[in-house]
Formats: structure tokens, C-alpha cells, sequence
């Protein structure tokens, strides 16, 4: 398929030899540098397609070694390999799928210690597959000082449905304790609301800690602790979703890089119904307007696309990702669909979501006056709109 981003064939040397797509120049990614910070059923995934899709250079950083627990969701560890430091294990493996990737292994935890060490390199992305809360915060905060790229794992245990999985702001993520943990730590003590794209599930996790089982009455979970304040009991996993997750952020870091633009879904909790009102309203709001609706040219499903898809469930002039999860439909119910341009129909291509205040001034104004007082919004709706047009065609 000529849109696919990265094909591989066997060289007449016997090395893998990228194919150029179209979408972007795998020379460039050749050249990228990447870090993956925690190598367990997430990491590994993750690290393996980025070697596997050509990247050039790779920072494998984790202090952990393999266990025979972890073998149902490690991307490529075998039995031999149970005792082996994670990033060790991944340095051998990797060199027998694509040797001339530059793989430096470190068997190291990270934390604000070891920040300068791990991060100076400049990478040009990092992958936080962390699941300890201190590490993560610490992690993500330095980036975000930092000015780095950075992709983070929420939760992955205790989920079995593939389709709930979502990438999105750490603002949006829901039904996920993790994130919400890591949420409140990064504002309190960094002063850190968001702007960190997450990949999570919106499904509730459906099982908690196992209970810690000491084999001697006297012991405790601290005894077993590889380094204080790493937790010894465990999250039933299914291996499926921590190898889907780290596939999620290969890809989004792939395309990330590549320049190539994409709209994620939007974490938007409304049902047809919702739909159907804010159609009803537009209805409405063009016979007041203009004494008729026959230039309404969009039915409830196509109100769902350009709500959805296009403004992701907020005001046009609200496109800071603020009122999310539980508070969307509150934010909705102020919402309605007014033209752009008052001498074009109002179809999908034409319409913006407004509050009510905002629509009422909309409707006084003309495109010239906005595009003279107010360019940036006025490029923001329209390159929104001119997406429209590309995806149906128009």
C-alpha cells in the first residue's frame, strides 16, 4: 500500500534495507535519536517497532532484569533470558534484527539523579513506559523543563478490551488511576496542568493489586523491594494490551516525527441523542437567522463528525482541551453550530461550535473583521475547516 510508512526487504548484504514511502523520508528517520525509558511489556513493544521501523540510534534505559513472570508480555525475552537486565536483553535481540542501529543499554534507574546523564543527549523523543509514580513525575517534569518531546504509558494492567485504548492530553485521560495520580503530582509539585501526550485506557481496570504473600510470617513486601519504593505485588496483565500500548506510541512517535498530520480521537462522551439536539439547534438558529433551513446541508451524523472530529467537543475559541471526561456534555449543552462564512450554506466545511455569547457575536462580525483582528484564529478555523474539505472530498 503506498501509504504505508515504512516497508523493509531483505538487502543483497543480508541487512534490512528501508524502503522510501512517499509520507516521509526514511533517510531522516534514520538519523532520529530515541529513548525508551522502562523496557517491561510496554517498553519492549514500544522499543522493538521503532528499531524494527529503521529508527537510527536508541537509548534502552532500565534497572530491572527479565523474570519469568514477565514473559507474557516482553516483546522478545526467552527463558534464557530470565536474570538478564532488561535493557541488556533488548541490546542482544535488537542486534540480531537490525545491527546497524546504534543501541546504547543502560541497566539504570532513572530518577532526578540521573536526569543530566540520561536526558543532555537531546533526543528527539523520549517514551516514558515508567509504572513507578515517583520515577514517572520526575521523568515527565525534567522533559517539560527541558523542552523535549515526550510520550508516556498510563496503565496497562487490568484491561482486556484493545478498542478502549485512546492517545490523548494528560488532561483528557479518564478511568485510569494512574493518570490520575501522575495529574495530581505533576500540578502540585511542578506546577505541570498538561500538554503531555498520554496513551491510556478508558476502561476501568478490572482487578487491584494482588495481596502480598510473604513465605515467612515475618517478612514484609520491603524485603523484597529491588530499590525502596518499587511495589512487589502485582497487576494481573493481560500480554496483549501492554504489546498494544507500546505499538500505539511506536506509531505515534513514528508519525510524529515524520511531519505527518493526524487528528487522534477525541476522549468525547456524547451519544447520538446529544448529536441530534445540537442538529435540532442549528435548525433553529438558521431559520431565525436566515427565515429558512433549506442551506442546512448536514444531518446528526455529520453534526457528530464536525462536533467530534473537528472541534473536538469545544468551542472553537476554547481549543485549550480543558472541559473534558465527565464535565463535556455540561460544556456541550452551551454549545451550538453557527456558520463561518454567512454567504456560504451551512454544511460540513462551514460550520464552527461556538457558545451561545460567542455565536451571537459571530453573527454581527464579518470574516474580514476577524481576519484583521484576529489572524490567528482566523488561520486556526480555517485550516480546521480545509480539513473538512479533504476528508469528504468537497
Amino acid at each position: 500500500m503506498a501509504s504505508r510508512l515504512v516497508r523493509a526487504t531483505l538487502g543483497s548484504a543480508g541487512s534490512w534495507v528501508p524502503l522510501v514511502a512517499p509520507i516521509f523520508s526514511q533517510m531522516k528517520w534514520s538519523l532520529n535519536s530515541l529513548q525508551v525509558i522502562g523496557l517491561g511489556g510496554v517498553g519492549s513493544h514500544a522499543a522493538s517497532m521503532l528499531l524494527r521501523s529503521g529508527v537510527g540510534r536508541l537509548l534502552l534505559v532500565d534497572f530491572d532484569q527479565v523474570s519469568l513472570s514477565s514473559l507474557n508480555r516482553h516483546a522478545v525475552a526467552t527463558r534464557d533470558d530470565v536474570g538478564t537486565p532488561k535493557a541488556l536483553c533488548l541490546k542482544k535481540h535488537f542486534s540480531m534484527i537490525y545491527p546497524e542501529c546504534q543501541i546504547d543499554a543502560r541497566v539504570q534507574l532513572y530518577d532526578p539523579s540521573s536526569e543530566v546523564e540520561i536526558l543532555s543527549g537531546q533526543p528527539d523523543f523520549v517514551l516514558d513506559c515508567i509504572d513507578n509514580i515517583d520515577t514517572k513525575v520526575a521523568l515527565l517534569a525534567a522533559c517539560v523543563r527541558r523542552g523535549l518531546k515526550v510520550l508516556s504509558a498510563m496503565g496497562a494492567g487490568a484491561r482486556a478490551d484493545p478498542t478502549r485504548i485512546r492517545v490523548a492530553d494528560l488532561r483528557e485521560s479518564s478511568n485510569d488511576p494512574l493518570s490520575r495520580s501522575v495529574r495530581y503530582r505533576l500540578k502540585k509539585e511542578h506546577g505541570i496542568e498538561g500538554g503531555i501526550p498520554v496513551v491510556f485506557s478508558l476502561e476501568k481496570p478490572k482487578a487491584k493489586l494482588l495481596p502480598f504473600q510473604a513465605s515467612k510470617e515475618e517478612e514484609t513486601p520491603s524485603d523484597y523491594q529491588v530499590v525502596p519504593g518499587f511495589r512487589v505485588r502485582i497487576i494481573p496483565v493481560l500480554g496483549t494490551i501492554p504489546a498494544i500500548f507500546g505499538q500505539v506510541m511506536a506509531s505515534y512517535v513514528a508519525t510524529q516525527l515524520a511531519g505527518l498530520d493526524f487528528q487522534t480521537e477525541p476522549v468525547v462522551n456524547l451519544d447520538l441523542d446529544h448529536y441530534r439536539i445540537l442538529h435540532q439547534r442549528l435548525i433553529e438558529h438558521e431559520e431565525l437567522i436566515y427565515g429558512t433551513a433549506e442551506q442546512v446541508l448536514v444531518d446528526a451524523e455529520e453534526v457528530m463528525y464536525i462536533v467530534k472530529e473537528l472541534w473536538r467537543g469545544r468551542s472553537a475559541r476554547d481549543q485549550n482541551q480543558k472541559d473534558t471526561g465527565r464535565k463535556m456534555w455540561r460544556s456541550v449543552n452551551e454549545l451550538m453550530l453557527v456558520r463561518w462564512d454567512k454567504s456560504k450554506p451551512a454544511g460540513v466545511s462551514n460550520l464552527i461550535l461556538l457558545k451561545f455569547s460567542e455565536a451571537d457575536a459571530h453573527e454581527s462580525t464579518t470574516l474580514d473583521q476577524i481576519k484583521e483582528k484576529e489572524p490567528e484564529f482566523y488561520s486556526m478555523v480555517s485550516r480546521v475547516l480545509k480539513r473538512a474539505e479533504v476528508e469528504f472530498a468537497l
